[in-house]
C-alpha cells in the first residue's frame, strides 16, 4: 500500500438488502479466528441482508484453520481458485487444486491447510442449513476440470455445471455459470433464490434491480431475493462466475 496517486473512486455498488458488487480493488483484511497465516475479506453477511457468508482467502504457504471453520447446524463449501490445499473433515481430508472444491455438511466443521509452496486462493462459503424430515446431506468432493458442462436453457454459447447433487437432501447447490461473448442470459430473472458470485473469468454488463453495471474478473455479486438480474457477456474472454443458490426447500413462514 502506499499514497493514492489520483482522487479515491470505487466501482464498489452497494444497495443493502437488494444486491451489492464489490471490486478486489476496495477489499480489506478481516481477522478470524482460527486461520494462521491468511488473508481473508469477507465479501458478504448476514449485515448487509445475506442469510449466508462468503470470503475470500489468500492462504500463504504455512497457512491453516486447525479450529476447523463452521459452527452447529452452519454447511460450509470451499472452492480453490488457484494453488493447493487440503480440506476436509478430521476424519477425511483431500486434495484441492485449481477448480477443485469440498463441501461439509452440517454437524462437520471444515479443516484447511496449504498443501503447496506458493499462495492458495480460496472462495469460502458457509449457511445455516434447513433441515428436511428423513433427508442428511454427506461430504462432497470434486474438481470442475473434470466434469461435463451442459448447455443452459438450451443455448450453445451458455453452459453450467453443478457441483453438488440435485437432491433434497442438500438445501443449496454451487454452479458455475459460463458465457462466450456475446452470451446472455434468455430472459430478466426475477426469483425468490439468493445468489453469492465470484467472478472467476471474463467481462461482463450485468442488470441488478433494472440498473445495468460493468463487472470483470475478480467481482463479488451479491444477488438478494426478488432482485431483477441477468447478463450480457462482452470482451475476448468467456464470462464465468462460481455461485451459491439456495433450493429444494419450502417457504418457511
Amino acid at each position: 500500500m502506499s499514497y493514492p496517486k489520483d482522487l479515491l473512486s470505487s466501482r464498489a455498488v452497494i444497495r443493502p438488502g437488494k444486491f451489492a458488487i464489490i471490486p478486489p480493488e476496495g477489499l480489506v483484511n478481516n481477522v478470524i479466528p482460527g486461520f494462521q497465516n491468511c488473508r481473508i475479506s469477507i465479501l458478504t453477511s448476514p449485515k448487509i441482508g445475506a442469510s449466508f457468508a462468503h470470503y475470500l482467502v489468500t492462504m500463504e504457504p504455512e497457512g491453516k484453520n486447525e479450529a476447523g471453520f463452521g459452527e452447529a447446524g452452519v454447511e460450509t463449501f470451499v472452492y480453490c481458485i488457484s494453488g493447493s490445499v487440503e480440506a476436509g473433515t478430521e476424519e477425511e481430508k483431500h486434495q484441492l487444486t485449481a477448480g477443485g472444491y469440498l463441501y461439509c455438511p452440517p454437524g462437520e466443521k471444515m479443516y484447511l491447510k496449504n498443501a503447496g509452496k506458493q499462495n492458495a486462493q480460496l472462495v469460502l462459503y458457509k449457511q445455516l442449513y434447513v433441515p428436511l424430515e428423513g433427508k442428511r446431506p454427506w461430504l462432497v468432493v470434486g474438481n470442475v476440470n473434470q466434469m461435463e458442462e451442459r448447455l443452459y436453457e438450451e443455448m450453445h454459447n451458455v453452459t453450467i455445471l453443478d457441483l453438488l447433487p440435485a437432491d433434497h437432501d442438500f438445501d443449496m447447490n454451487m454452479h458455475i455459470l459460463s458465457f462466450d461473448p456475446p452470451g446472455s442470459h434468455p430472459f430478466v430473472e426475477t426469483h425468490v433464490q439468493e445468489h453469492g458470485a465470484y467472478i472467476l473469468s471474463g467481462e461482463g454488463i450485468y442488470n441488478l434491480d433494472n440498473e445495468w453495471i460493468p463487472v470483470k474478473k475478480g467481482d463479488y455479486i451479491w444477488f438478494g431475493p426478488f432482485v431483477p438480474q441477468a447478463v450480457y457477456a462482452v470482451g475476448q474472454e468467456k464470462l464465468s462466475y462460481v455461485y451459491s443458490k439456495d433450493c429444494n426447500r419450502d417457504v418457511q413462514l
